[in-house]
């Protein structure tokens, strides 16, 4: 009892007797965020409080004053008073700024008097800080992000790249992570960094060379060629070289002919590099791409074949033209003697099989594609005269070829003739010799004396008597082959001899002895 009377006397006090007094505290908010700046008060019992209000010293030039937090913003939301009439005076700070930071002072109003607080409330305000170390990196390089807020309350972070969250802090960089990050307090996400960058640096890829226009570049028309890549860093100017047929053309990534001819056909491709490297390898190229250039037919040309004519023979003429596309259509014209023009054929080649008098004259050809037409030069077509005596080489070898054919014939003519005449003769030599035979050798005169040796080749016929020698001769001369040679040696006798050697002469003649006055004659007859 004695107990509860002594608590009953030193809470009375406190309760019936209280203080004039405002309890304030320092307060760190984020930018962005809301904050409660905590705040208590006090005073004695029997006061009624009429009126509460916080303060803010702005500094000005020449000094400080106090300035009711109503008059800094016209919107009533910003600053709230939450607490009440006793005890509880905290005031809540929506979407904190910069300029909201500074010290904060506390009063209220009873019927009786005015109490301002004696100390103050001093208000921080912090950024959430985004960091990402390295901010520059080659693909596949690691990366840190620390998201830093100056107050010291723990919140819980999250992060965002081009405004969608990302997960976690450290990775290993790659060119699709590169962009502007920012981190936030989860569940005020409003709460948030400044962004920072991260570039991604990587060699250039996807190069390629286009032409504008694309297609039916004309002789005399104008034609861009631009490269483009995607790299990181982008390629300066000077990161770009352009190729013709492997040939260096220029540098930069655009180059413009604007008056193309046929000599800008070809192979373009462009290289380009940004010092980043991919595999050790620095320059990159393009896919090449064709330039084509097309154009009238030029350089028209007519050659004909042969060059040296007669009347009668054939003549060719060629056309050929430079063009692209190729000339679709040749036609051929002949400038007459008169002047007047005349339509000779069609097609690259004109073809006259048997010229005569009136094809010649003046001839060129006309070729054409989808671009227009070109005439050739003129060339002129006339024929020579015949020389007298002049064969052709086929005629000259007929000639030579008959002529051999007459001397050989010619020729075995005279030689059957000059055999026959020979087996005539050989005959009439037989004949007379086999005459003479018929007669007695002893009876005959020793200076008349005749010797014959006669050889005759075997033959199926028997000899034949003097009363056949007529017929005989008619046969020699119908068959003149049966006579082959005569061969035939006469040795006069012009030696005296006694008459006393007569007998021994004579038995040397009936011998078949070796006597110089002989005549020996051999025939041989063929079978």
């Amino acid at each position: 009892m004695e107990s509860l009377f002594l608590m009953l006397l030193v809470i009375l006090p406190v309760v019936w007797c209280g203080d004039w007094s405002v309890t304030l505290a320092d307060q760190c908010a984020l930018k962005g965020a809301a904050v409660l700046i905590k705040c208590g008060y006090d005073y004695p019992l029997g006061q009624t409080v009429t009126s509460t209000g916080w303060y803010k010293v702005l500094y000005v030039s020449g000094g400080s004053r106090l300035v009711h937090l109503s008059s800094l913003y016209a919107a009533s939301d910003h600053f709230i008073y939450v607490g009440n009439d006793r005890r509880n005076c905290d005031l809540q700070i929506r979407d904190v700024q910069l300029a909201d930071e500074g010290v904060y002072y506390f009063r209220f109003s009873t019927g009786h008097n005015s109490w301002m607080s004696e100390s103050s409330a001093y208000l921080s305000v912090r950024e959430l800080t985004a960091v990402v170390q390295p901010s520059t990196v080659t693909e596949g390089d690691w990366v840190r992000r620390t998201c830093k807020s100056g107050c010291s309350d723990p919140v819980y972070i999250i992060w965002f790249r081009d405004g969608l969250p990302v997960p976690g802090n450290d990775f290993r960089a790659r060119r699709g992570d590169a962009g502007r990050y920012y981190c936030a307090v989860h569940g005020q996400e409003m709460v948030r960094s400044d962004p920072v960058a991260l570039t991604v640096q990587y060699a250039p890829e996807d190069v390629s060379l286009y032409l504008s226009p694309q297609r039916d570049i004309t002789q005399g028309s104008s034609v861009t060629l631009f490269c483009r890549s995607n790299a990181s860093p982008p390629v300066k100017r000077d990161g770009y070289i352009l190729y013709k047929d492997g040939q260096f053309l220029s540098s930069g990534s655009l180059h413009t002919i604007f008056n193309v001819q046929p000599g800008h056909r070809g192979r373009y491709h462009c290289q380009v590099w940004n010092n980043v490297s991919r595999g050790g390898v620095h320059r990159f190229n393009s896919t090449q791409v064709h330039l084509d250039v097309q154009y009238l037919p030029r350089n028209i040309s007519v050659s004909v074949t042969p060059q040296h004519m007669v009347e009668g023979s054939s003549v060719n003429l060629a056309c050929r033209s430079d063009a692209n596309p190729a000339a679709h259509s040749y036609t051929w014209y002949r400038l007459t003697g008169s002047g007047s023009l005349l339509q000779a054929g069609s097609g690259p080649m004109l073809a006259l099989p048997s010229v005569k008098a009136a094809d010649t004259g003046l001839y060129f050809c006309k070729a054409a594609n989808h671009l227009g037409a070109n005439n050739s030069a003129e060339v002129l077509l006339t024929l020579e005269m015949k020389q007298p005596g002049v064969q052709t080489l086929p005629a000259l070898a007929g000639i030579g070829v008959s002529l051999v054919m007459i001397l050989m014939i010619a020729l075995l003519v005279f030689c059957r003739r000059k055999r026959r005449s020979a087996a005539d003769k050989k005959t009439l030599f037989d004949i007379r010799l086999r005459g003479r035979g018929s007669k007695s050798l002893a009876s005959e005169d020793p200076s008349d004396s005749l010797y014959a040796n006669v050889h005759v080749a075997p033959s199926s016929r028997p000899p034949y008597s003097p009363a056949e020698e007529n017929s005989h001769s008619e046969a020699l001369a119908s068959n003149e082959d049966e006579v082959t040679y005569f061969t035939g040696t006469i040795k006069p006798q012009t030696l005296s001899v006694p008459p006393q050697a007569n007998d021994s002469r004579r038995e040397r003649r009936s011998s078949a002895g070796e006597n110089s006055s002989v005549v020996y004659a051999t025939v041989v007859q063929s079978s």
